[in-house]
């Protein structure tokens, strides 16, 4: 399985270098990646946006601790209208607990969604986005599977601060996990452009659980344009409250059209 996901890494790498060909006067495309804020902007109509990559993180959780490898983290969105995405992700996880000695491995829930852009920035109001997903326990491996189907929605805003800067923010809602207590999410990132083609950014978010104890993390990366059709990303983070050690990651998007203009 390791090999699969690995093996799809590598393909889609080797794609995006196809696309590098096929540039179309969209400007650089606009991703979900790397960090936790989600874009309040949709993907062009007849065009299919990929965003993959994997990532790590060691975590002390009550003395329990464990590494988690993700191998591919892959959303895809697909521009149904000018304002209008769906999206469907799936990752593949292997937890492994030290203190267990015990590895747990496959995929987690399906997420199946859709983004709508609600609003472009005007006259001091942000642009605005909304997105709503379910997570497909049927289609989860065994390991992280849940019994019931889980539930999240945001709203996505941005504001530009600068020719180079803007402020981006999500406020939300999720229930997973076989749980019905609701948490509140959130999730504030600063960008800055270094060159039109490098970008820096840093991020705080986080989850405020009904009855439990809040969590809050940060994280801060790069992002490279290779063109406007391929981006890659580096991220490294942890948690301000206790339990994540560290979390590493890297990944690249690449957009596409769907059919000839």
């Amino acid at each position: 399985m390791k090999t699969l996901q690995i093996s799809f890494f590598t393909i889609t790498i080797l794609f995006s270098s196809f696309l590098m060909a096929q540039e179309e006067d969209l400007g650089p495309l606009i991703t979900d990646r790397p960090d936790a804020t989600e874009a309040p902007s949709t993907i062009p109509r007849g065009y299919l946006q990929v965003e993959t990559g994997g990532f790590y993180t060691k975590n002390d959780d009550n003395g329990l601790k464990y590494e988690e490898f993700t191998y591919n983290t892959t959303l895809i969105r697909l521009g149904l209208l000018d304002n209008l995405e769906l999206r469907l992700g799936w990752n593949f996880v292997e937890n492994s607990y030290e203190n267990l000695n015990t590895t747990l491995s496959g995929f987690t829930p399906m997420l199946l969604g859709t983004k709508i852009a609600i609003a472009k920035e005007k006259n001091g109001w942000p642009e605005m986005g909304f997105m709503g997903h379910v997570y497909l326990p049927f289609l989860a491996g065994t390991d992280y599977r849940p019994e019931t189907t889980g539930v999240d929605f945001r709203f996505a805003l941005s504001h530009n601060l600068s020719k180079r800067s803007n402020l981006s923010y999500n406020l939300g809602m999720a229930w997973g996990n076989d749980s019905p207590e609701a948490s509140y999410v959130y999730t504030v990132a600063y960008g800055y452009a270094v060159t039109p083609k490098f970008g820096l950014y840093a991020e705080l978010y986080g989850d405020l659980p009904e009855n439990s104890l809040s969590n809050h993390y940060w994280d801060a990366g790069l992002t490279y344009l290779v063109s406007n059709n391929v981006q890659i990303d580096a991220t490294v983070g942890s948690e301000i409250t206790k339990g994540q050690d560290i979390l590493l990651s890297g990944g690249i998007s690449f957009r596409l059209p769907t059919s000839k203009k």
